[in-house]
């Protein structure tokens, strides 16, 4: 277990579920040695194992690179069990099933006329994801309450709010959260605008105070500033400047970014809609609206100027990210310090009593959002200090919001009880209720079912 010794953490216990990860586990293991005031043991545990150990030869070299001011020690766990005993943190980083299936998620529908841009939250896409990832998740929750019950767990799988669900749902008493980046990558944005505005450049992300109020990918700031400046006012002549040809940053394009391009024109049509800031990007922003918005086909998102992960380029990168690990274990390349803007080790720090901090979380509802239901997850800012995470208050959903989000929000704890029940009839009824699925009941029913039997492989639990 942790000890604190002249403002420092050492002998931290960190459990990585889906330890064979190759880019989250990176970019822990970057962010964890440029951190001076913690040191400690990650245990690596993966159903991969081969790739949970190319991660522990990968960290140990992270130790030695140029930068790193603390030492981690790397182990391979066999066993859930064996990673989490006496963990002081969890992190839950997995893939649920194989790009196949997600494949499945994404482009199944297509053939019905429903697209997705990413298909791992909400929608026909989430819904099918939810039913084979949260009872993994499940497994996670009970073996964190029968080997390390006061450790804090930190969710980073989609989707993020069903899988916080679950996590609560099957230990009431763990001590749990999810993070998410989307608001920071808004925080810059206003940040942008601030210089492209006002020219007042230098503007840390940090420095943008935000009140985000929603749930994860469809996440909403009601208030922005940065020192006396009403970022709404900022935004608004961004909004005005940019509606039309939409802005793009000014960096050189490699073969990737055409999966992951946004001009952020569904982030700026959605404030002159509502009046109020969107915080997250627009491929998972334009999967919460209605299908005809910006999602009616591959023209309209062109012209909306986003894009659709296709999941033919999640496998072709898979396959560059593998052979990225092989050359990092190899030696063919070192590792490097790059810092990755995530909070994720700060929040480690905070929670050990190191500092304190504010950023935002997706955590159950304990009245921080009073128009939203007592215990769905939500996503607030949450004070983090010594062994707590305390939402902030973030105030009522704004009225003309309102029924968007809280239909979502109905559809999420309605899948909830039907995971929980593993019950596939409670589930198509969700399915068939999403904003996204524009199409018969007929044929609502052929595609769920469809998309079921192509990943019936990891929903032998449930019963119609």
């Amino acid at each position: 277990m942790a000890v604190i010794v002249n403002k420092k953490a050492k002998d931290v216990n960190i459990a990585y579920v889906g330890g064979g990860s190759r880019g989250w586990a990176w970019a822990l293991m970057s962010d964890l040695v440029a951190c001076e005031d913690m040191s400690g043991t990650v245990r690596l545990y993966d159903i991969d194992k081969p790739a949970a150990e190319s991660n522990k030869i990968i960290g140990e070299k992270f130790n030695a690179v140029k930068g790193a001011v603390s030492h981690w020690n790397y182990q391979v766990s066999n066993t859930l069990s064996e990673a989490l005993k006496g963990a002081d943190f969890v992190i839950i980083s997995i893939q649920p099933a194989t790009f196949d299936e997600m494949e499945s998620d994404v482009h199944e529908p297509e053939k019905y006329g429903i697209y997705q841009s990413v298909g791992d939250t909400v929608g026909a896409g989430g819904v099918v994801r939810s039913l084979r990832c949260c009872p993994m998740i499940e497994e996670i929750a009970f073996a964190v309450r029968d080997n390390c019950p006061n450790a804090w767990v930190i969710n980073y799988t989609n989707p993020m709010t069903m899988c916080v669900k679950t996590l609560y749902r099957a230990f009431p008493e763990i001590k749990a959260f999810g993070c998410c980046h989307e608001v920071f990558a808004t925080q810059k944005l206003l940040a942008t605008a601030l210089e492209d505005i006002y020219g007042v450049k230098g503007v840390k992300r940090e420095e943008v105070k935000v009140n985000p109020i929603g749930i994860n990918h469809f996440t909403w700031l009601t208030s922005a500033r940065y020192n006396e400046y009403d970022l709404f006012e900022v935004y608004k002549k961004f909004v005005d400047k940019y509606y039309e040809s939409g802005y793009k940053e000014d960096k050189e394009e490699n073969w990737a970014d055409r999966y992951w391009k946004r001009a952020e024109r569904v982030k700026m049509d959605l404030f002159k809609r509502y009046g109020v800031i969107a915080a997250a990007g627009d491929r998972h922003l334009s999967e919460f609206c209605p299908g005809n918005w910006y999602l009616k086909d591959r023209k309209t998102v062109d012209e909306w100027m986003f894009a659709i992960t296709d999941v033919a380029y999640r496998k072709e990168d898979l396959k560059n990210r593998k052979k990225k690990s092989e050359d990092l274990v190899s030696g063919a390349i070192q590792p490097e310090i790059t810092p990755t803007g995530e909070d994720g080790v700060n929040q480690m720090r905070a929670l050990l009593g190191l500092h304190e901090m504010i950023t935002n979380v997706n955590i159950p509802n304990e009245g921080q959002i009073p128009n939203l239901p007592l215990g769905a997850v939500v996503e607030t800012n949450a004070i983090f200090r010594t062994d707590e995470v305390k939402p902030v208050f973030a105030g009522a959903i704004p009225k003309q919001l309102y029924a968007m989000i809280a239909h979502i929000v109905g559809e999420q704890e309605a899948l909830d009880e039907a995971i929980a029940e593993r019950n596939l009839d409670k589930a198509f009824a969700v399915f068939a209720g999403s904003p996204q699925v524009r199409c018969s009941l007929a044929d609502a029913r052929k595609l769920f079912d469809t998309m079921v039997e192509n990943t019936k492989e990891y929903l032998k639990e449930y019963e119609v």
